[in-house]
């Protein structure tokens, strides 16, 4: 059956204070094939950082092998059914996380350049100073092309101001994200605020009686949209109907683990619309990370953005992870000194983590787009920006990239870059595959080699 109608690739369903955008759809392909001819018919390419702290219990990280013959280590094994998905690569430093005569500090250091590439200021006042990292440089080349620029979230919560870190302001160890050198950008831990962020329509006014209808009379966003939702259906074929349904319950199913974990909650997060509104952050962590990922994961399906920073957790966080038996803090224990023990229960930290990246990965997979997935269309770089949590060092860094940037990107190996090479090299291949071309960037020496394969 022929499409009835060809739509914009910018659809939204609206309602009051709501515009839900749409996945790629059949009846959007004749926009696609009008524009072949210059390559804006293809899907676009989206970018994520998924950030962890205090570094790897890099035995267990590192895999054997080479190239496309190599096994996954314990903490990746996570990724076994995803294995031809992913880029492991070892060698890339960020060498402005080291103290190059600051002193102490280096976990502020490490967060701050991961994706800056620049030695940040020591200050613990007002006067920090970084540099624009490169999910920001990003944004600021594409941002009329999306609703969002850029999309950061996080699970930690994290202090913009005071000492954190020998010296060093908390804006440093709670941010990877920089708009400019002395502005980070702020992450959202809380879900209900990044669900209400994606399918707001940007009214403040109309956004806030949205809420509050569905807080006092029950009732989901997708209610709002309905009657835009029953004319789309009868203007486009039986798989863009499964299509746009399927994208549709999943919007409902995170609505709805929201709610749950806000009827759970014992907390007031934030005020909406003159409302108290309890904490929507689940208790269990994995499944914040999860909830976060699945947003993330519409957003990136919705093309409302392009570029996400993703803080699993802040840069030398001391949470405990009792939720798999380690009852001690992360960053204490990552001072290991060789310790079997505290070595192993930071495996099964790392371990955890892996699960849960993995998990968004796997759903990026499932979601078809164009003649492949949304993963396939996609670069997700997971990793630390410190290697050896009791060392410190900021050389070897553990880096992952799930997904094949539009066919650019040959995953399925293992990597041996030299020692010391930059990881802003990377960067500027990432950069060439979003569309936004620079020479120079941090201490990059030229584009990452052995991406194509």
């Amino acid at each position: 059956m022929m499409n009835k109608a060809i739509l914009k690739r910018r659809t939204f369903l609206r309602g009051l204070g709501t515009a839900i955008a749409l996945p790629m759809l059949e009846c959007m392909a004749p926009v696609r094939a009008a524009a072949a001819a210059t390559g804006a018919g293809k899907p676009p390419v989206r970018m994520a950082f998924m950030f962890v702290p205090n570094g790897m219990n890099m035995a267990k990280w590192l895999p054997e092998g080479e190239g496309a013959n190599f096994s996954l280590p314990y903490i990746l094994q996570p990724f076994n059914h995803l294995k031809r998905d992913i880029l492991i690569m070892s060698g890339l430093t960020q060498d402005k996380g080291r103290a190059n005569g600051d002193g102490p500090g280096d976990h502020a250091r490490s967060a701050a350049v991961f994706l800056t590439g620049v030695q940040p200021l020591k200050s613990e006042g007002s006067k920090i100073r970084a540099g624009i990292s490169c999910d920001q440089f990003v944004a600021e080349h594409i941002a009329n092309e999306t609703k969002f620029a850029s999309l950061e979230i996080g699970i930690e919560k994290g202090r913009q101001a005071g000492k954190c870190d020998s010296g060093y302001s908390c804006a440093y160890s709670n941010n990877i994200s920089w708009r400019d050198e002395t502005t980070p950008m702020t992450k959202e831990t809380d879900p209900r605020l990044v669900f209400e962020r994606l399918f707001g329509n940007g009214n403040a006014e109309e956004s806030a009686n949205s809420f509050l209808r569905r807080r006092q009379f029950k009732k989901s966003i997708l209610d709002f949209v309905m009657e835009d939702a029953q004319k789309l259906n009868t203007k486009v074929s039986g798989n863009d109907r499964q299509k746009i349904d399927e994208y549709l319950t999943a919007v409902r199913e995170i609505e709805q683990r929201i709610e749950k974990a806000e009827k759970m909650s014992t907390h007031t997060a934030e005020v909406i619309a003159g409302v108290e509104k309890p904490s929507s952050a689940p208790k269990d962590m994995g499944e914040h990370i999860r909830m976060m990922g699945d947003m993330m994961t519409l957003a990136f399906q919705s093309d409302v953005t392009r570029v996400c920073t993703f803080v699993i957790a802040n840069e030398g966080s001391n949470r405990p992870y009792r939720e798999i038996g380690v009852n001690d803090g992360h960053h204490s224990i990552s001072h290991h000194q060789g310790d079997p023990v505290k070595l192993e229960k930071i495996a099964k930290i790392n371990h955890y983590h892996a699960q849960q990246v993995a998990y968004t990965v796997n759903r990026l997979k499932n979601i078809k787009e164009g003649d492949g997935t949304l993963l396939d269309n996609c670069m997700i770089v997971y990793g630390a920006g410190i290697c050896d949590g009791n060392k410190h060092n900021n050389e070897n860094l553990p880096i992952m990239i799930a997904g094949r940037a539009g066919g650019t990107i040959r995953t399925g190996r293992f990597v041996r870059h030299p020692i010391e090479t930059p990881l802003n090299n990377l960067f500027l291949s990432m950069f060439d595959r979003m569309g936004v071309h620079t020479d120079e960037f941090g201490d990059a020496t030229g584009r990452l080699r052995g991406l194509e394969g």
